[in-house]
């Protein structure tokens, strides 16, 4: 797979996931779990196509995000 297809697939997985997470912790129908396990892969992700693309700042954002997934997942687990 060449980098800008891997590239494509972590943009859109992770954009996907993170709408999903967003909408299930939104929703309040006790689906926390699920939502932040969305949150810590989309986060994966993005740190992917961070790497690859060489931004750096985006990189490291999504070490905060990944963070808020597992703190997220302690307090509701």
């Amino acid at each position: 797979m060449t980098k800008n297809r891997l590239i494509s697939v972590f943009e859109i997985s992770g954009s996907v996931l993170a709408m999903a997470y967003a909408l299930l912790i939104a929703s309040n129908t006790g689906n926390e779990i699920l939502g932040f396990s969305l949150l810590l892969i989309s986060a994966i992700l993005f740190a992917g196509w961070g790497y690859l693309d060489r931004r750096w700042a985006f990189f490291a954002l999504q070490f905060f995000y990944a963070t808020s997934a597992v703190i997220g997942l302690i307090r509701w687990g």
